[in-house]
């Protein structure tokens, strides 16, 4: 079996976060979902699961954490160019997502970040290694 990242999310309702990430580029897969959970697969071997806080909570002994009021984790994905990276963001946007910084360019790396309905923090970037500087 090859190699996967499965991110757990406590949301507040995982029909609502299902369209956000869906607008963000995301694929649902019915086989895992149901009602307290919904399973988005960003590509082969990534997925990310939206799970009702009464789910996520039986995983855990504990408390969840207000990540619109604290950080929990920063997670990042990388696209193959700036144009993908506006336009997921700017769905994501659009779908009621929030983005709490500008825009960062190091020359070699552009990212923008995007806090989905949660407040859970996703930074979206494109990042060009052949402009990395010589170290």
């Amino acid at each position: 079996m090859a190699k996967q990242v499965f991110i757990n999310l406590a949301v507040k309702d995982p029909i609502k976060s299902m369209d956000f990430y869906t607008a963000l580029g995301f694929t649902n897969n019915p086989q895992f979902s149901d009602e307290a959970g919904k399973c988005m697969v960003w590509s082969e071997n990534i997925f990310v699961m939206l799970l009702s806080h009464e789910k996520f909570a039986s995983f855990t002994k504990k408390p969840i954490a207000d990540t619109k009021a604290t950080i929990a984790g920063i997670y990042s994905l990388s696209l193959d160019s700036l144009e993908e990276v506006n336009k997921i963001v700017n769905n994501g946007l659009q779908a009621g997502g929030t983005e709490p910084n500008e825009m960062k360019d190091y020359g070699f790396m552009q990212l923008r970040s995007i806090e989905d309905l949660d407040g859970n923090t996703w930074e979206i970037f494109f990042m060009d290694i052949t402009k990395i500087p010589a170290q």
